[in-house]
């Protein structure tokens, strides 16, 4: 693909022109890291959760006006494609037509992993950040009936919905409203279990898929937001504090943006400080077993729906690596690479 380096003076930042809607803890963090890495694309602030008008977090919770959202593309410079991600867009009923009225042409990149894998990450993530104050996954799990009725959340739960472990890999459901807003061309499905295996392969596909400089190449594809745990939680309760957020929110119209992204840097300066990586403890096996039995047949619809076997995800062993061309094939109109994924453990793995 021959690409126009010799770009014109950039004008006003252009509105984001693709999305990673998710679904949490599938490599979404990975993915953006690598791209915004690419000369031709320029990712904004990760976890803006800007549309998703469903999505019901909490006040202490940072979601940006129009003109704030728009403003965290002021440094854009050119790029040939502009992107966004953040995480809860495919769990929510309403951000696909909300992201197809605000930018008709977007195209938008779904990350999906194995489903009870999924839950078990994002608990033990809620865990470090505080959104779940709830011991053990089990407990949890138990817990989702009274959860749905708004019981069993914590001081610093922010999203209260993402709690309900068990309601958030309804992929296929979450897919068909995409295909059905963008249309299946538009919508690419990169697999978790793929992108640990040949980072470099997946990478350049959704590089075909985005039309820009697929030739480009990273380095080396680092490993990217591994678990962790804080070291104190009493640090992490004052950062998390709902009040004080609240009220850092309430004034933040009256302060300079260079001031409040101080804060914010600082913030994360912080959070960092508190936090050491940490691999959780693995999921009990009779609980896994249980779950995979549970999510059985939504991975038989998965599979119909993306034409792509997945049942291996019911037995708890990673998907067979098919030929790329097999790969995009009911996802997007690529030209197919015929080159097979070759099977290469990588450093990107735990890229949640």
């Amino acid at each position: 693909m021959e690409t126009d380096y010799n770009r014109p003076a950039p004008g006003p930042p252009p509105r984001p022109d693709f999305f990673i809607v998710g679904a949490p803890k599938c490599g979404s963090t990975a993915m953006s890291d690598y791209l915004a890495q690419h000369p031709e694309i320029f990712m904004g602030r990760k976890e803006m959760h800007f549309f998703g008008s469903d999505l019901r977090f909490a006040a202490h919770f940072y979601r940006r006006a129009e003109r704030e959202y728009l403003a965290e593309f002021d440094s854009w410079n050119g790029q040939r494609r502009t992107g966004e991600a953040s995480v809860w867009y495919l769990f929510s009923e309403t951000a696909a037509d909300e992201i197809k009225a605000f930018s008709p042409s977007a195209r938008i990149l779904v990350l999906l992993r194995e489903p009870v894998d999924m839950m078990y990450s994002l608990y033990n993530y809620f865990r470090f950040d505080g959104n779940e104050p709830l011991g053990s996954f089990q407990e949890a799990l138990q817990a989702e009936p009274d959860r749905r009725a708004g019981q069993r959340a914590g001081r610093q739960t922010y999203f209260a919905s993402g709690l309900v472990y068990r309601d958030v890999p309804r992929f296929a459901n979450q897919l068909q409203r995409y295909f059905k807003v963008f249309g299946r061309d538009r919508v690419k499905v990169v697999f978790y279990d793929d992108l640990a295996a040949n980072p470099a392969a997946v990478y350049r596909e959704v590089l075909q898929f985005l039309e820009v400089d697929s030739t480009h190449s990273l380095p080396k594809f680092e490993r990217v937001n591994p678990a962790k745990t804080v070291k104190s939680r009493a640090l992490r309760a004052v950062l998390n504090d709902p009040a004080v957020r609240s009220n850092l929110l309430a004034i933040r119209p009256a302060m300079p943006r260079p001031v409040f992204r101080a804060f914010h840097r600082l913030e994360r300066l912080l959070q960092r400080f508190n936090s050491s990586v940490e691999k959780p403890p693995p999921l009990v096996p009779e609980l896994k077993a249980q779950l995979q039995r549970e999510f059985a047949p939504e991975i038989n619809q998965l599979s119909r729906l993306l034409g792509r076997d997945l049942t291996s995800w019911t037995r708890g062993t990673a998907l067979v690596q098919k030929p790329m061309d097999v790969m995009c094939a009911k996802v997007c109109s690529l030209t197919p690479c015929r080159t097979a994924l070759v099977q290469k453990p990588m450093d990107v793995m735990s890229v949640d």
